[in-house]
């Protein structure tokens, strides 16, 4: 892991546990959100629109056996249905914008339940540009949301009716990689899902991107 986003996700997560260091944790959550959006960002700069698709990893264990377009759509996705249907209670950008549409995307969901190559076509099918307007109207949701929280705020659990009503959404398929996320989330309260996905899950899937994107360029 790269040890300048490891330090700052550590320190954030003890700053949070503490009343009065809670709000310096979260100035370093959304610091270290920033560090790795310009690692996002990067990405479009320095890759063709194929290498979104790449597959160089595809037997590996790992989150680099995915594609680069994937690894930021799920990240996005899973932060938009935490953030907006469970957290807040409220309408997802997805659904709010018309992402799905704009996007051209084929699946609503996290994307869990694709496998190998099934992977490399979903990625081919969606609008790059148009998924990093996503990408950045998600950012700016949750940017607004944890300035909001407070210190009381992070023992908030998600409930039995949270998981009712994140059901019917259709957003997490049932296929049994992918079941399995409603019960994990549901299983947290604030503090864990600002832990994972608001942030370490970033980590982990921008680096396997990044990794990606080396053996691309390295051959």
């Amino acid at each position: 892991m790269n040890i300048e986003w490891s330090e700052l996700n550590k320190k954030m997560q003890l700053q949070i546990k503490k009343k009065g260091t809670f709000y310096e944790g979260i100035d370093t959550l959304l610091e270290l959100r920033k560090e790795l959006m310009k690692e996002i960002v990067s990405l479009k700069g320095a890759l063709n629109r194929e290498d979104f698709n790449a597959m160089p990893f595809i037997n590996a264990k790992g989150y680099h056996n995915k594609t680069i377009a994937y690894s930021l759509y799920h990240i996005f996705r899973i932060e938009d249905i935490v953030s907006n249907s469970l957290i807040k209670k409220r309408e997802q950008v997805f659904f709010k914008d018309n992402y799905n549409e704009k996007m051209k995307s084929p699946i609503i969901t996290t994307g869990n339940e694709l496998i190998k190559q099934e992977i490399s076509v979903f990625s081919a099918k969606l609008n790059l540009d148009e998924l990093y307007n996503y990408i950045k109207a998600v950012d700016i949701s949750t940017t607004q949301l944890l300035k909001e929280l407070s210190y009381e705020d992070l023992k908030k659990k998600m409930t039995e009716l949270d998981k009712e009503k994140l059901k019917p959404l259709n957003v997490v398929s049932e296929a049994d990689n992918a079941l399995w996320l409603i019960d994990y989330w549901c299983d947290k309260n604030i503090q864990g899902l600002i832990q994972m996905p608001l942030s370490r899950h970033w980590i982990m899937h921008i680096e396997a991107s990044l990794r990606i994107k080396n053996k691309i360029y390295k051959g």
